[in-house]
């Protein structure tokens, strides 16, 4: 090394920082997704019919919730989305019979913000208020509690990590479920900004933008190739735009009209 880089790289501030645990989730993640051949597929999506009305709700239900619940409802239609890829001991598809959302979380962390992933079995069987509660526990409640699990396993050494995640992916499929889920929430539009390609070894992942004035928003979902194609996911995304605007719908209006009975009764 030449000695003005050296210089540079030894100057008091520089050390090295052991990897936290949020740190490996990522790392990990990021590994194994990197062997998955994702392509995304995008549509703008019309909110707007439940954008007024879930302004309107006495208790707030989030974006999140809508979507993860909207999109459950159609991965139990198609069962394309509710299958995934394993390579051992022979090629395969295993298909789910329920869905289990992995909803990526921030949360700080000791002295930085991690991401963690809360669990949500059957989220189209869930009502809409038990899933934002759901989510909101896990954002809220503090991370031992809400992630325990994680950071125990990821404090486990490498190797033996890594063992454990590659036999999950690849040889048991009922376990890559639970251990994983069997599709992905990535969104921090609420940051006023989007990831056009989210990395995941999950069969799909679902991601929405910023929602514009008009109430439409770019919706995608990124999928793993070996296990369905293209036009698969792009009726998919047209059944949860009608998914949204009905099921969803519906079931805003009666907590809507649950509320009003509420207020008039008190």
């Amino acid at each position: 090394m030449p000695d003005t880089a050296r210089s540079v790289a030894d100057r008091p501030g520089s050390f090295s920082i052991p990897l936290s645990v949020p740190r490996r989730i990522v790392c990990d993640l990021v590994h194994f997704a990197h062997k998955v051949p994702t392509v995304p597929v995008q549509r703008v999506v019309d909110v707007s019919r439940i954008a007024s009305l879930r302004e309107a709700l006495p208790a707030r239900v989030g974006w999140c919730a809508l979507f993860t619940k909207a999109y459950a409802l159609v991965a139990r239609e198609v069962p394309e989305l509710r299958r995934a890829y394993l390579a051992h001991p022979w090629a395969r598809l295993y298909q789910h019979a329920d869905s289990i959302a992995s909803v990526a979380v921030e949360r700080q962390f000791g002295r930085e913000a991690g991401v963690f992933f809360a669990h949500l079995p059957r989220p189209d069987a869930t009502p809409l208020p038990e899933l934002e509660a759901a989510l909101r526990w896990h954002k809220e409640t503090p991370v031992p509690t809400a992630f325990g699990f994680a950071l125990r396993f990821y404090r486990v050494p490498r190797p033996l990590r890594r063992f454990l995640w590659w036999y999950l992916l690849n040889v048991r499929g009922s376990r890559k479920a639970e251990f994983l889920g069997t599709f992905g929430v990535s969104v921090y539009s609420g940051l006023g900004a989007e990831s056009l390609h989210p990395l995941s070894p999950l069969t799909t992942t679902l991601n929405y933008g910023v929602i514009g004035p008009d109430g439409r928003v770019p919706v995608r979902v990124v999928y793993d190739h070996r296990a369905l194609d293209g036009g698969t996911v792009a009726r998919a995304l047209g059944r949860l735009e009608e998914v949204l605007n009905g099921e969803i719908h519906r079931e805003l209006v009666a907590l809507s009209e649950r509320g009003a009975r509420a207020l008039d009764a008190a």
